[in-house]
């Protein structure tokens, strides 16, 4: 998808002249003009191919920012509660969409919203100790379903990222209550988190813990994705790296894959002269296959000339592998390019390398990686096989963003719930189609 322009009113045409009465001259300069505007459509052609290069030497064009539907601030079944957004403490609301339908953990409110793309409210899930009674609930039962909206009384306690599956099945991290805490001696972790998992008809299924229903608890979960096949695939971040648990359709557990940053690839180390300091950004699985993608940042020493002494640390580059969850086996990296930044100093001009944000992978293997700029996001969108590199503008207003959550869907739809001083909101950008354009291509 490119920029997006509306049509202008097209005037009405001039009277043609019957080609007998037209003097020669006249027939001549309409063979040319003829001529012309063949010439001009297949330079158009070619323009519009060339917008779907490998890489883009022009400005990059920014997406069209679809806002769908506002949410108010308040503790009604269709509102959100943020009234911490004033508070240092993070913020515990977050969004995923999947197949048109939004689904937003409100973590302050202790409750789970479904929506559809027009901002109808579907679905409400909620603890009872901190909202009001749904106005379609039935006040006498903790579960309302009905042919619209269902609402379903649960005692959440602090909840975290929330996934979807192609059955519309529900998947939300929660907390334990402080006396189902458990610890890791060993590891020095504390373990308390868990996901819960509801039917697309609302009832509730069970737990999820590291060994799969009512298992033990898990440690910090970083995210939580659905692949094609319903398979959950928890990520979680503990001291020395990451952990990921592999579940599969049933909920019982496939596979656990640590990664600590001590056993990570490291290919610069044999070449380089300074110290290689490796930083292991995301851990996420392939929706297709049985594998995981891990993009890791490497980082190098910096020498001062005069001084000959470690002066900080420049960072080198960014590289992405794909994981075997069966056989352990990275394949071959591939090298993600880095983020110039431009920052001008007097006459002169300096460039910045920075690392983008491994934000997902879609069905159709393309990878997503995101960086903020001042007033925008840059995405840069690259193919599984390195064959074709995009970038893409969102504009996005940070100043009037007070707090943001961002998914990507399976087809490669980037939504984001911006809150903002007065509401919060919902847009979308259809990069989907952007996709769809270059495959057919």
């Amino acid at each position: 998808m490119l920029s997006y322009q509306k049509n202008a009113r097209r005037p009405n045409p001039p009277h043609r002249l019957d080609t007998v009465t037209q003097p020669l001259y006249a027939r001549c300069m309409n063979k040319c003009l003829r001529s012309i505007n063949a010439i001009l459509g297949v330079v158009a052609c070619i323009y519009s191919l060339l917008l779907f290069s490998c890489t883009e030497s022009s400005g990059v064009v920014s997406l069209e920012e679809n806002e769908l539907f506002s949410l108010e601030y308040g503790n009604f079944e269709d509102q959100l509660n943020l009234f911490s957004l004033a508070n240092p403490a993070p913020v515990q609301t977050s969004l995923a969409m999947r197949d048109g339908f939004f689904y937003i953990a409100n973590g302050e409110a202790r409750k789970v919203l479904e929506l559809n793309s027009y901002g109808d409210l579907l679905s409400i899930y909620y603890n009872s100790e901190g909202n009001p009674t749904p106005s379609f609930a039935d006040s006498e039962s903790s579960q309302t379903v009905s042919t619209t909206r269902k609402a379903v009384e649960y005692p959440f306690n602090a909840l975290g990222p929330i996934a979807a599956d192609s059955r519309k099945y529900i998947y939300v991290v929660d907390q334990l209550p402080p006396e189902r805490h458990e610890q890791d001696v060993e590891n020095r972790l504390l373990l308390s988190q868990i996901v819960l998992r509801f039917a697309s008809d609302g009832t509730f299924i069970d737990y999820i813990g590291q060994r799969g229903p009512g298992g033990m608890p898990f440690p910090y979960i970083k995210n939580i994705y659905t692949t094609q096949n319903s398979e959950l695939v928890v990520v979680c971040q503990v001291n020395d790296g990451m952990v990921v648990y592999w579940f599969d359709r049933t909920g019982y557990l496939r596979s656990t894959i640590p990664f600590r940053v001590d056993h990570l690839p490291n290919p610069l180390a044999e070449d380089s002269l300074t110290d290689v300091y490796v930083s292991l950004d995301n851990i996420v699985p392939s929706l297709t296959e049985e594998k995981l993608f891990v993009k890791i940042d490497y980082y190098t020493s910096s020498i001062d000339a005069a001084s000959n002494v470690e002066s900080g640390i420049d960072y080198t580059t960014s590289l992405l592998y794909s994981l075997d969850i069966n056989t352990g086996v990275y394949g071959d990296p591939l090298e993600i390019p880095a983020y110039e930044q431009e920052v001008a100093d007097g006459f002169s001009r300096l460039v910045y390398h920075l690392s983008y944000d491994f934000l997902g992978v879609t069905e159709s293997g393309w990878l997503f990686f995101i960086i903020a700029d001042e007033n925008e996001y840059t995405i840069q969108m690259i193919q599984e096989n390195g064959g074709r590199i995009l970038h893409r503008h969102l504009e996005v207003d940070h100043r009037d963003t007070l707090y943001h959550s961002i998914s990507l869907s399976p087809e490669g739809i980037i939504s984001m719930l911006v809150a903002e001083e007065e509401k919060a909101k919902v847009v979308w950008w259809r990069t989907d189609s952007l996709i769809d354009a270059i495959l057919k291509a």
